[in-house]
Formats: structure tokens, C-alpha cells, sequence
């Protein structure tokens, strides 16, 4: 297979065809003997008057060697195998099934992979299955009824399934996990899109079908869904794992555990913490959701063209003078601000988006990082950091979300009008002054930050713009500590994912539990059990 880079398309040009006649030129094949995929589209956005897509293709033709030779540039060359290959199954046997904690990205990707190769894993999920975890969502947001363990963070498909579906990151992948976890997404119903563009995303709409789909296939692959099942007690003995308590109340044998249970379950990582599973605490984010238009945006970043480009997105950072960073996170185009919260009496944000990102708003978390010198060297003093934060938040609201017009957050005084922004959210909001919520270096770091980001887009420091509070859930503030075999100092325990400290985001969830499904495929073989 021949990899061509740098295939430069205008953007009001973009089209199949165009991309196949600028592959023909630069090889000099006729297109109709040209097959060709997409690695890679990613658009050049320097000069505003002339929008560039930048495509990477492989492309299979007769004679590699020969038009490769006539080809002679650097941008074009013979590209390698990029396949993903599971491991070679181990010898050792299990006596239980192997039991995972949460049904998020990194637990659907670890029972998917084990599913397949015969493993017959359990999913013990606290919240409820998709379709019901919709409906219970949708009433909270209307009415504020908060169901304890099926919420915006608890439930199948995990946190993630109410965002925007983001697949970015920034891994490395020399084994290809991350190039698996889109093959599985596109199996299961995503965009195939997903695999080339430079910033994938699928949209908490298409997102939900799609985890559907694993799970059925997870089933069929003789996997089992236990919903409503949330993970009480650990018993060990021996620094083994002999059973775990369900509920409060079942016990089950179970000698492998995997353990991925997102950033959000603050009573398991206290169970934990009484069963001397080792951990530590570690940095986060704070900070606020911030809402402009999205035509704004678009007009900013892309210029007059951006009318043939999708929705756009941002990524901005910045160094206080007091050496904290500020940064954007979680950016949603055409989204909605979302309250996600998971306890009664305390709240926080998320942004949302459709595969369409058709609000007209844009939404992005304005955060400020944090370490433990600011909330306590203690394991869970970054939980209760975030948890008085989101019970002054629910208080300041009046169980609503908290929300401020950027002026008066710098002038320090509660919103009593919007301007010309209306506020695009999925549950309630309330006026609220979110300077009597957050620390004061969070404030000041905010209020130094956003205009030096109005230099970068223009607008992004208008009077106007929406403050929504408090964005408090950026990553787990703990991290469960695993070997080099990706076992806890508890035998059989298995951390894995965003809530043990080892992802952020969709993406790097589901390599991390393909990475645990692939150390324990390594160890033991196959079981009969069922």
C-alpha cells in the first residue's frame, strides 16, 4: 500500500472526486485504476481566505515499486501493516468469571475484547441500561427529581454518553489500540468519518445507539449485564480477591475483578480506601462552563468561508502570572450546558452535544488546574475539595445551575439580566454570582485568562458571555495504584480507566480497558464458566 501526505484541497472544493483527480496527477495512474482510503483530514486554517483540508491517503495500486520510483517525493512512500493483534491467550485458569465495574468506555472496550475471545465477563453497572438511563436523565433535567445512581454520570455507556462524544487524544498508539477502539465504534454504527478526521467526535445522539450495539454484541459473545448492581464490599483474604457484596447485600465469588468505575463513584473510592486498596491523590481542574455563539466562533477562527465548514472548535491555554494554567476543556460546538450532577444537594457541569452540533452555541469549560497543595495531601481531599464546591454551587443556584454574565463575574455581582446570549442548557438555570462559589485563585486565574483569550478569538471577552458554574469533573483527583501487570497490591483487582487515574476521555478509556483485557487474556485462558 502507497501513503501519500499532504494533499492539499481547497475547502469549498471538497469533494471525492477532487480527491481522486489530485491523486491521479500525482501519481499519474487514470483514477478508475485507483482504490484509495482516508487516514487523515485535518483542515489549514492560517490563512482565512484560503481554507485548506490536508488529506493523508493509502492508496493500493498495480506496480507499488515502479510508481513509487517515479514518484520521487519524500510525501510519498510504502506504508507498513498497521493492524491491531490481540495477545496470545495465557495458561493459567479462573474459577469465577471475570467481573467488571462500570459499563464506560473502558469497561465496554475490556468486556468487548474479553466477550470475544470467550471470556464470558460479568458488567456490574450501578445505574440503569440506555434506555432507561435516557428517560431518568430527561425527567431530572425537566423537573429536578435526581435519581442517586442513573444520572448524567452514572449509568451505561458512563459519563461520556452525555457529552459531545469526543474521540481525541494525544496516546502514542505503536500497538494500535486507539485505531481498534474507532474499527469497533465504526462495527457498531459511528461515522466512519471517525477514523480520518483530525478531531472525531460522534455525538451523545448516534453515541447512544452505538454502546446498544456493544452490548449486544457482548451478550451474544456470551457476556452478561447486571444493571442497578453497584459494588458494596470487597472480601480478601490473603491479599486476594476471594468475593465481592453487591448492593449490600449479595456476595459473589469473584477472583477477577476489573475496576472501572469512572471519576464520579465517590462512595466505591471510599470503600476502596477502607480495604487498603492503594492509592493516591492527584492534580485536576476546576472552573466554569462558558457559553457564545457558535456563529462567532465560526467567523473567528475560519473567516468569511467558515459557511462550508462544520461547527468549529477551540483549544486554548494559558500561564498565569501566579504560574497556575488556564485552559479550555471538553470544548462543545453546537452544544447545550448540562447539569450533571450525581448527589442530591451538590451540582455541577458538563457540555453536550448532537452528531450535528446544531444549537447555535458554543461551550467550552474554562478550568484552572489544581494540586494536592491546594486541597490536601490526603487520598480523598480532592473528592471533598470538589464536593464542597458543588454543595456551595447547588446552594448559590437554588438547585439550579449557577449562571453570570462574564461583566459582572469581573465586577463581582450577582446577573440580574441576560444580553443578546441566551442560555442553550439541559435543566434549569439561576442567577447567581459565581465569585461566592469558587476559590479566589480560581477567580483571579479566570479573570486574567479570558482577555488574552479574546486575542485569540474575538469575542470570547464580550459582556455578555455566559458563565455557568461549576465545572468540577474534569478528571479523577485519584488515582488506584497497579503494577506493571496492571494489578492493584490486591491480587485479582484490576484498575482501569478515567476513575482510576488512567484516562481522559472516551478514547484513552477504551484503549486502557482493551490494555486490562489484554493482560489478563495473557495470563489466564478461556473459562467454561457461565
Amino acid at each position: 500500500m502507497i501513503r501519500i501526505r499532504q494533499i492539499k484541497i481547497e475547502v469549498e472544493k471538497d469533494t471525492k472526486e477532487e480527491l481522486a483527480q489530485k491523486i491521479s496527477h500525482i501519481l499519474r495512474i487514470n483514477p478508475s485504476k485507483i482504490e484509495f482510503n482516508i487516514t487523515k483530514k485535518s483542515l489549514d486554517a492560517r490563512k482565512k481566505e484560503q481554507l485548506i483540508y490536508v488529506y493523508e491517503v493509502d492508496v493500493k495500486v498495480k506496480n507499488e515499486k515502479k510508481v513509487l520510483k517515479e514518484a520521487k517525493s519524500k510525501d510519498i512512500f510504502l506504508v507498513k501493516n498497521e493492524t491491531y493483534k490481540f495477545v496470545k491467550l495465557g495458561n493459567d485458569k479462573l474459577s469465577t468469571n471475570p467481573i467488571i465495574v462500570g459499563s464506560g468506555p473502558s469497561g465496554l472496550f475490556c468486556a468487548y475484547m474479553l466477550a470475544e475471545k470467550g471470556y464470558h465477563p460479568i458488567i456490574i453497572e450501578r445505574g440503569s441500561s440506555i434506555e432507561d438511563r435516557v428517560k431518568i436523565v430527561e425527567e431530572f433535567w425537566n423537573t429536578g427529581k435526581l435519581d442517586k445512581n442513573t444520572n448524567v454520570q452514572f449509568g451505561e455507556g458512563g459519563a461520556g454518553t452525555f457529552s459531545d462524544g469526543k474521540l481525541n487524544t494525544l496516546v502514542h498508539d505503536k500497538q494500535f489500540r486507539g485505531k481498534k477502539v474507532f474499527e469497533i465504534f465504526i462495527e457498531n454504527g459511528a461515522p466512519e468519518e471517525i477514523m480520518y478526521i483530525n478531531k472525531p467526535h460522534i455525538g451523545t445522539d448516534l453515541l447512544r445507539n452505538i454502546i446498544i450495539n456493544i452490548r449486544n454484541k457482548i451478550i451474544e459473545r456470551g457476556g452478561i449485564f447486571k444493571y442497578n448492581t453497584c459494588l458494596t464490599n470487597l472480601i480478601i483474604k490473603d491479599n486476594k480477591l476471594e468475593m465481592i457484596e453487591i448492593n449490600h447485600k449479595e456476595k459473589i465469588p469473584c477472583n477477577l475483578l476489573v475496576l472501572a468505575i469512572g471519576h464520579s463513584a465517590r462512595d466505591t473510592l471510599l470503600m476502596l480506601k477502607e480495604k487498603k486498596i492503594k492509592m493516591n491523590p492527584k492534580p485536576f481542574a476546576i472552573g466554569v462552563r462558558m457559553q457564545h455563539p457558535q456563529e462567532m466562533i465560526n467567523e473567528s477562527q475560519y473567516g468569511k468561508k467558515y459557511k462550508y465548514l462544520p461547527p468549529c472548535s477551540y483549544k486554548i491555554t494559558y500561564q498565569t502570572k501566579k504560574n497556575r494554567g488556564v485552559y479550555s476543556f471538553c470544548m462543545c460546538p453546537g452544544g447545550y450546558v448540562v447539569n450533571a450532577s450525581s448527589e442530591e444537594g451538590y451540582l455541577v457541569v458538563n457540555g453536550m452535544s448532537n452528531h450535528k452540533r446544531d444549537t447555535g452555541a458554543a461551550n467550552s469549560a474554562i478550568v484552572v488546574t489544581i494540586t494536592p497543595e491546594d486541597f490536601g495531601e490526603n487520598i480523598l481531599d480532592g473528592i471533598n475539595f470538589q464536593r464542597n464546591l458543588e454543595k456551595l454551587a447547588y446552594q448559590k443556584g437554588n438547585g439550579k445551575i449557577p449562571l453570570q454574565l462574564y461583566k459582572d463575574f469581573c465586577e463581582n455581582k450577582k446577573s440580574t439580566k441576560l444580553g443578546r446570549i441566551s442560555p442553550i442548557t439541559k435543566g434549569y438555570y439561576s442567577f447567581s454570582n459565581l465569585n461566592e462559589i469558587l476559590p479566589d485563585y480560581t477567580v483571579e486565574s479566570i479573570k486574567e485568562a479570558i482577555p488574552y483569550f479574546g486575542k485569540k478569538i474575538k469575542g470570547f471577552d464580550r459582556d455578555d458571555a455566559l458563565l455557568f458554574g461549576i465545572e468540577s469533573r474534569t478528571s479523577s483527583p485519584v488515582r488506584i495504584e497497579r503494577n506493571e501487570y496492571l494489578e492493584s497490591n490486591i491480587k485479582g483487582i484490576y484498575p482501569c480507566g478515567e476513575g482510576s487515574g488512567y484516562a481522559g476521555g472516551i478514547t484513552t478509556a477504551a484503549i486502557d480497558g482493551i490494555k486490562v483485557a489484554e493482560e489478563i487474556a495473557s495470563r489466564y485462558q478461556p473459562n467454561d464458566v457461565k
